[in-house]
């Protein structure tokens, strides 16, 4: 009884900060991500009966139980697990691990869940995991325990659209996402953000559709700087950006006023994620990797959900 699964990073054009219900990871905000193809988790989980305890962290133990109690069944459970890149420093690596932990261990246990079972189940383990089991662009609902699940709205071959992923840090992050969205409600903006979510996932999805890139940059774009407004003023503020975040989201502001157009989303974290058109994907790769600060500069493109190796 044994599977591997590999589960992408999802980036978050609409991003949720704040929840409806902590314990199980209800959002307080509906979101809407795309998929990677590079990056990622692979995770192999083997249900072995000569096992007494599990082998793997108190997390994803957890998430087992969760698994063990649709398979009715008691078995332990040996899991590796590694990312091709670095951990919890706002790359989504909590999501990538959690999606890839869920079809992995659910396959292993013979569980023949369709894709909005899986989603829903990794939203229990980590929130933003859920939309990455499905595939291309995903769009993440508010709703009860059964109802908030991410389906995908466009197929990965819809739009060939690419995103460099600007490594500033690998330092871990001092406060996790999700301790720190325990305090989002005391924001003075947080009330404004939730409420304009709606009509922004609205418009961002008719952008999507004429493949308007324009538009989806400029609301990416502001919705990410929005939400980064709640974390600098809730009770503690948060701030996850260095100088060298600034750095490049300035960058690529100057850069597009002289025509290289792009755009930047900031997860909670202090690296960069960049969307541009396949035409500027070379040019931007070696204009980022000149700025000062930037470590590396890894190049991807918009891809499937989680899968089975």
């Amino acid at each position: 009884m044994k599977a591997t699964a590999f589960a992408p990073v999802n980036v978050a054009a609409i991003k949720y900060w704040g929840k409806a219900d902590a314990d199980l990871r209800l959002p307080a905000n509906s979101s809407l991500s795309v998929n990677l193809t590079n990056l990622g988790t692979t995770t192999t989980v083997e249900w072995d009966k000569n096992l007494t305890a599990d082998i793997a962290d108190n997390r994803m133990v957890e998430h087992l139980d969760r698994v063990r109690e649709i398979a009715k069944f008691n078995l332990k459970a040996r899991v590796e697990t590694k990312n091709n890149f670095p951990a919890s420093v706002g790359l989504s690596s909590s999501a990538s691990g959690m999606a890839a932990l869920t079809l992995a261990a659910t396959a292993a246990a013979n569980l023949k869940l369709k894709t909005k079972d899986l989603s829903r189940l990794a939203r229990l383990a980590s929130g933003s995991a859920c939309r990455s089991i499905p595939d291309g662009w995903a769009e993440w609902a508010t709703g009860n325990d059964q109802a908030s699940y991410a389906k995908s709205i466009f197929p990965a071959d819809f739009w060939d659209l690419r995103v460099l992923v600007v490594i500033l840090s690998q330092e871990k992050k001092k406060v996790s996402s999700t301790a720190g969205q325990k305090m989002a409600f005391t924001s003075p903006f947080y009330k404004a953000r939730v409420a304009a979510i709606p009509a922004k996932i609205t418009k961002i999805k008719q952008a999507i559709a004429k493949k308007n890139f324009s538009l989806l940059g400029q609301i990416m774009e502001e919705d990410c700087l929005n939400m980064h407004a709640v974390m600098l003023t809730q009770r503690p503020p948060l701030v996850y950006w260095l100088p060298e975040t600034v750095r490049v989201m300035q960058a690529v502001r100057q850069w597009r006023r002289q025509g290289l157009e792009s755009y930047f989303t900031v997860n909670t974290g202090q690296n960069v994620f960049v969307f541009c058109r396949p035409r500027d994907e070379v040019r931007l790769t070696a204009r980022l990797r000149r700025l000062e600060g930037v470590k590396e500069v890894r190049r991807d493109q918009i891809g499937s959900g989680a899968k089975l190796l």
